[in-house]
């Protein structure tokens, strides 16, 4: 059968388009901002031409703030035949801009991305450290930075934790595709451990918005001061006499002494008010705090202190208010961390302080209707892991 002329010419364009599509050339670039390198440089080092390096720009306007732009962010370049047909930024799993070829201009868009909110159940059997325990059980190591803060008045995660102790917490997970992004807020948590016993708290809202952690009883699992200034730390030297290794002679120690890498946060073991942020000679950058009942504490050899603190203002416990370093008279980076009762040092690792105050009478009714379910998650899965052993 012979084909008309009319249909064997289109046969013909259909065939050379098809072709044609087949064999365009397509190129990809991968690259990260690097310091001192706005977006647009980055893209004219990438070799996009400046007339599409504005296209781009003029596409995000309004869609990304470009002041947000960091060292380490990741973008992605497709071009056809030389001609940009894609631009994709990405600073998180979360958080992704893109730039689509539409006809003759470019259309700039943040990605949509599905996030769901879990509650799940974490159990950390410890034989060596919180972070080993973490990694052995398919959780991200930043679960045992959360459990840190938790149990902040109780547990010293560097001195207190001993093989076979177990952690477990009912924790919010935010999940985007299977993949976890970031842990939320603890709901409830408990520790079992050879030096510190039995630790069980729960998160309640209170009235005014402002939430925090209970005992089951309704006493406060918060207490006047912090266990460690550092969220985990090594003490290389306790309180007391000890040859000092710069002076070479005996000489008392006035506090405690903690391994910590340059620019690990210190947090304010209290709430108070700063009484010294200076350079003191041999005690480096050091920041003091006034507390209340006659406390004072001081953290030396800082590299840094922290956002508005200066003599006078008031900070909160559990603020950063420096980052540890190795200034004035040291042998290597470290944090002194000293504490004074009306007026005289004491050893901050032998004090017991009192625990802030429990939940209102009038609370206790729905803080322990709000807290039963979370303590029935937890009990069950201890009950079947019981009988599982059995």
């Amino acid at each position: 059968m012979r084909l008309a002329p009319a249909v064997l010419c289109l046969g013909v364009l259909l065939a050379v388009s098809a072709a044609q599509a087949s064999t365009s050339s397509y190129t990809v670039k991968n690259r990260r901002i690097e310091p001192n390198q706005p977006l647009a440089v980055a893209l004219q080092d990438a070799g996009l031409p400046p007339e599409q390096v504005s296209a781009v720009v003029a596409a995000l306007e309004g869609v990304f703030d470009f002041r947000k732009s960091r060292v380490g962010d990741q973008f992605r370049l497709v071009l056809r035949e030389g001609e940009l047909d894609f631009f994709g930024y990405r600073q998180s799993a979360v958080d992704e801009w893109q730039v689509r070829r539409d006809g003759e201009r470019y259309v700039g868009s943040k990605r949509a991305i599905e996030v769901e909110k879990q509650v799940a159940l974490v159990t950390l059997d410890i034989t060596h450290s919180l972070y080993e325990a973490a990694v052995t059980a398919g959780e991200d190591p930043l679960i045992g930075m959360v459990l840190a803060d938790v149990f902040a008045w109780d547990i010293d995660f560097y001195r207190d934790v001993r093989q076979g102790d177990r952690a477990r917490a009912l924790v919010e997970k935010f999940v985007s595709k299977g993949r976890l992004l970031r842990y939320g807020e603890v709901l409830a948590a408990t520790y079992r451990g050879g030096a510190v016993g039995q630790k069980r708290v729960f998160r309640y809202e209170l009235p005014d918005g402002r939430a925090s952690f209970f005992q089951e009883d309704g006493s406060s699992a918060r207490k006047a001061f912090l266990k460690s200034p550092l969220k985990y730390a090594h003490v290389t030297s306790s309180f007391g006499s000890r040859f000092h290794p710069v002076l070479q002679y005996v000489k008392a120690h006035n506090g405690v002494d903690y391994s910590a890498s340059v620019g690990t946060p210190v947090w304010a073991v209290a709430d108070g008010v700063v009484t010294v942020a200076a350079h003191t000679g041999a005690g480096g950058n050091t920041v003091c705090l006034r507390h209340s009942n006659g406390f004072e504490t001081c953290y030396l050899h800082l590299s840094k202190f922290g956002q508005g603190v200066r003599t006078g203002s008031r900070v909160n416990q559990k603020q950063v208010i420096a980052l540890s370093g190795n200034t004035g008279r040291t042998t290597g980076p470290h944090l002194h961390y000293a504490l004074k009762r009306n007026g005289h040092y004491v050893n901050p690792l032998n004090q017991n302080f009192p625990r802030t105050e429990p939940l209102p009478k009038n609370l206790l009714a729905d803080f322990s209707a709000k807290v039963a379910p979370l303590a029935r998650q937890i009990d069950a899965v201890s009950v079947a892991e019981a009988s599982a052993g059995n």
